[in-house]
This record gives structure tokens, C-alpha cells and sequence, in this order.
């Protein structure tokens, strides 16, 4: 009787494990547990710039639309602003300390459709429609040149061993004014100061070839990074007052502004060049003359006393 009775009869008749399957029920229970999905917790700070990157695309994007349409200036605007937002992305995530590798991979995507594709298609719609294959070719180019400038400057940015005065410099004209460089004509156009693009085709299409070979090449430019990591604290007023006023007259007379930087971008391309060879200059000397310092300080050293009573020993 006291046998029926007993804890271990009374789990029995019930149905529970025996003890020595307790080990493999643990085991099920930790399988089923690691194939539940996790959802990781994302800051939004990694979101936003990413958020700006792709609103840039919808504009890159909508200029298209905008080009088929016919309405060229709501196009330009639209790839300016695409511009203005590619600056802010990731200077935005540097500032809250969001960069990935995913937002990275990201924003070359979305260069590459906003300054290769989407200038491509609208100087061709506006202008070079008019050469049929030559025009079509040329637009090609400058989307070709695009995706070998981007892909070029992902593996520049591995390289470790540049010196840090590069920091200074792009090689080769940037997308973004590169892309603004390609319409440039239709800002002259938009001003009434050149005639209908179909007219001025053959010249448009060598302009276009030049800016992308400007593109692909070894061209140092001003990359103006080294701008904005400092500012005096004389010149913030200055520079805000600068900013504002550039900015109102930005909106009150835009193609008026855009063609003036154009300009001004290709008076410093020349200035980009003398300033990276005196630099590189300088460097070589510097590491020129580092043998001969070393050379120096061992030379010394081993005519101390202290080296010469050791070499006795």
C-alpha cells in the first residue's frame, strides 16, 4: 500500500517525463527558443540620415518625370535639391554618430541615380535628342564616367596609408558637380542667354564629354571637408550672414546663382591643382629629409657617454 502510494507512483500514472529525458526536453526547449526571431531595437538616429538619402532619390527621380513632362526648370530644381540633401545625409549622420555600412552603401546607390542617371536623361531630353545616336552616346558616357567615379572613390576611402593632407582634395570632379556641370547649359538656357539646346546640340555634347572625363579623371579638386570641422569663433557671424544671404539669393534669382558657382567651380580646378602639387611637394621633402634626421639622432646617440661606456663593456 505504501508503495501505490508514493510520490514517484503518482507522477508515473500521471505521464511524467522520466527523469533521464529531462536533459533532452531542455534541449527542445532551447532549439525552439533560438528559433524564435529577435527583433533588434534600431536607434533613429541611424534612420534619419538614411530617410534624407532616399528623399534625395524621389527627387532625383521626380526630375525625370519632370523632363518628359517638358518642364526643364522644375527638373533642374528638383536635381539641385537632390544636391542640397546628398550634403546634408552625411554630414547629418557623422554629427549623430549614425554612419553604417548600410547607410554608406546607400547613399552610392542613390549618387549614382541622382547625378549619373538623372542628369543624363535631362540633358539628352533638352539638348542632345537632337545628335540621335551621338547624343544618346555622349548621355551614356556621363553615366558611365558616374559609376566609375563613385565605385573609384568606395575604394579610396579603404585606403589607410594616405597621407592626411589628401583629406583636402577629391580626385577627379565630384558627382554631385559633376551632375550640376552636365545641365549647366540649360541654367543659360533658363536665363534666355544661349538658345534652344537643340541648336547649341554639338557644343552641349562636348561639354558634356568634358565634365565626364573630368569625372574619371585624376584631376585633384577642393573637396572642402576641412571648412567645416573648424570655424574660428570671428567667423561665425560672417559666415551665417553669408549663408542667409546666399541663400535668399539662391531662391530670389536660382539660375542666375547656379550658373555663377558653376563658374566659380571650374576658376578652382585649375587652383585645386597648384595647391595639391605644392602640398605633394612638401610632403616629399618632409619624407626626404626624415632618413637624414634618423640618421642624425642614431649618430648622436651612439657618441654619448652613456653609449660609449656600454660598447666598452
Amino acid at each position: 500500500m505504501t508503495f501505490m502510494n508514493s510520490p514517484e507512483t503518482d507522477d508515473t500514472l500521471a505521464g511524467a517525463a522520466p527523469a533521464h529525458d529531462a536533459p533532452v526536453a531542455g534541449r527542445r526547449r532551447a532549439r525552439r527558443h533560438r528559433r524564435r526571431p529577435r527583433l533588434r531595437m534600431i536607434s533613429p538616429r541611424f534612420l534619419l540620415p538614411n530617410l534624407i538619402t532616399l528623399l534625395a532619390v524621389c527627387a532625383g527621380v521626380t526630375a525625370i518625370r519632370l523632363g518628359v513632362d517638358g518642364r526643364f526648370e522644375l527638373a533642374a530644381g528638383a536635381v539641385i535639391l537632390a544636391a542640397v540633401l546628398d550634403a546634408l545625409d552625411g554630414r547629418l549622420a557623422r554629427l549623430l554618430k549614425g554612419t553604417s555600412r548600410f547607410g554608406a552603401e546607400l547613399d552610392s546607390l542613390a549618387d549614382f541615380v541622382n547625378f549619373g542617371v538623372v542628369p543624363a536623361m535631362l540633358i539628352y531630353l533638352w539638348s542632345l535628342h537632337a545628335l540621335n545616336n551621338l547624343g544618346w552616346v555622349v548621355a551614356l558616357a556621363l553615366v558611365i564616367a558616374c559609376a566609375l567615379r563613385l565605385a573609384r572613390f568606395n575604394v579610396m576611402l579603404e585606403d589607410d596609408d594616405r597621407p592626411e593632407w589628401h583629406a583636402a582634395f577629391f580626385i577627379g570632379i565630384p558627382a554631385p558637380a559633376g551632375a550640376l556641370l552636365a545641365i549647366s547649359p540649360m541654367f543659360l538656357g533658363f536665363l534666355g542667354l544661349a538658345q534652344h539646346g537643340a541648336v547649341l546640340a554639338p557644343v552641349i555634347a562636348v561639354w558634356v564629354a568634358l565634365v565626364a572625363l573630368g569625372m574619371i579623371s585624376r584631376l585633384p579638386t577642393f573637396s572642402g571637408k576641412r571648412l567645416t570641422r573648424r570655424i574660428p569663433r570671428e567667423w561665425v557671424l560672417p559666415l551665417l550672414a553669408a549663408l542667409v544671404l546666399t541663400s535668399v539669393l539662391l531662391i530670389a534669382f536660382p539660375w542666375h546663382m547656379m550658373t555663377l558657382a558653376a563658374v566659380a567651380y571650374v576658376i578652382s580646378l585649375p587652383l585645386a591643382w597648384k595647391s595639391w602639387k605644392r602640398l605633394a611637394q612638401a610632403h616629399e621633402q618632409e619624407l626626404a629629409t626624415e632618413p637624414e634626421e634618423t640618421a642624425a639622432q642614431n649618430a648622436a646617440s651612439s657618441s654619448s657617454p652613456s653609449a660609449m661606456v656600454e660598447r666598452q663593456r
